[in-house]
């Protein structure tokens, strides 16, 4: 599902690269898996899958390092795995390993939580099934941004990418805002838009907001 390769990270993101996939089917777990993936950059998803995908395969290896890691998904640049390790510890995807705190950073060690286990998480400190921090722009409380999770997860037609800045217009955030929180540019985020009215069969902003709360 999603590319190996650092160009994926920018600009340069294929509109169809990430597709979300049927929902109807899917169990429970497969669903947080899908909700997860929408609040992980490229980056941070490909590392996330590949703890998950080591622990699926060998349940006795429970932690990870930024070494390993770049082993693990052929990602050359440390510092690209430490900025993709960042990311997964705001999001409260994975967590530091507490035998391995005081040691130098490369060799440190994370845990990595299952998708399910990574939404309670975020909830439990007042988040969303996509973020860790409660959204509370024009009045939009918990209960609503999840009920617009739900209803882009549910669209199968949307890519990955289109579904993160459907989102990013729920938080009330300007193409701006949207192009510096995904490190796109304004144009790439209009061209996102562009699909993505078309795909809700909406035609400005307003009512595509409109279309996900309520």
């Amino acid at each position: 599902m999603f590319p190996h390769n650092d160009s994926v990270v920018g600009d340069h993101v294929d509109s169809e690269t990430y597709p979300l996939g049927e929902k109807s089917e899917q169990s429970e777990a497969t669903n947080a898996f899908a909700l997860v993936a929408l609040s992980h950059t490229p980056v941070e998803h490909r590392l996330y899958s590949a703890m998950l995908s080591v622990r699926k395969e060998s349940p006795d290896t429970k932690t990870f390092t930024a070494r390993s890691l770049m082993t693990l998904t052929g990602i050359g640049s440390l510092s690209t795995v430490r900025r993709g390790i960042e990311g997964l510890l705001l999001k409260m995807s994975i967590s530091k390993d507490g035998n391995g705190e005081h040691k130098r950073e490369q060799a440190r060690a994370y845990v990595a939580y299952s998708p399910i286990e990574v939404i309670s998480r975020r909830r439990e400190v007042g988040g969303t099934s996509l973020t860790p921090y409660a959204h509370h722009e024009n009045g939009n409380g918990t209960h609503a941004f999840d009920r617009a999770i739900a209803r882009v997860a549910d669209n199968s037609r949307l890519s990955r990418r289109e579904a993160q800045v459907a989102l990013c217009c729920v938080e009330g955030l300007t193409n701006a805002d949207i192009g510096r929180r995904l490190s796109v540019s304004e144009q790439t985020v209009k061209f996102h838009l562009r699909n993505i009215f078309v795909k809700f069969g909406v035609k400005r902003r307003a009512e595509l907001i409109s279309r996900l709360l309520t």
